[in-house]
């Protein structure tokens, strides 16, 4: 149950206002609202993320996810996995980003982008060597990107778990529209 109550339409800022109105009615959403303009930067980023960058989408999905299961964001991985298999991951792929970077069955670069995230949530820093291998597979754009992710999904996870956002009901779960 959330720590706070989320907004209603009676209960919104006005500086969220126009931003909560063209959002998928997502509890995440709900409850960011109440930080009022920031609901707007926030969405614009993520929407910039999911589906204006370079990076390859699985690579991004497989480090969203990684940073979910390391934070322990049941919300953040409960809708990733689903935005995961929308752009072709597998139940198994899945599974594995889970299991973490021991798992077997990732291909080189998925294992460079485990590790690496990995190494920035736990480290702050990626090591050089993480760093290193997986640069000799990405351009500096997309290394940036990959960074950038990980980063925003960290905060990400962080507000979803502080507030105790509720996954939503399996009726009303709907697609993620930033």
């Amino acid at each position: 149950m959330a720590r706070i109550d989320y907004v209603t339409p009676e209960t919104i800022p006005e500086a969220a206002k126009e931003t909560f109105a063209k959002l998928a009615p997502l509890n995440i959403f709900r409850m960011m609202a109440h930080s009022g303009k920031m609901l707007g930067h926030y969405t614009r980023l993520g929407n910039c993320i999911l589906s204006k960058s370079k990076l390859d989408p699985i690579l991004r999905e497989i480090a969203i996810l990684r940073v979910g299961y390391i934070s322990k964001a049941t919300y953040e991985t409960f809708q990733h996995e689903r935005i995961g298999r929308d752009v072709g991951m597998s139940d198994d792929l899945i599974t594995r980003v889970k299991q973490g970077p021991d798992a077997e069955g990732f291909t080189e670069t998925e294992q460079l982008v485990m590790n690496f995230t990995d190494d920035v949530v736990v480290n702050v820093r990626a090591s050089d060597d993480t760093f290193a291998p997986l640069r000799a597979h990405l351009s500096d754009q997309e290394m940036q990107e990959l960074t950038l992710t990980i980063g925003f999904y960290m905060m990400t996870s962080r507000f979803l778990e502080t507030f105790d956002v509720d996954i939503e009901s399996p009726d009303k779960t709907v697609s993620l529209n930033l």
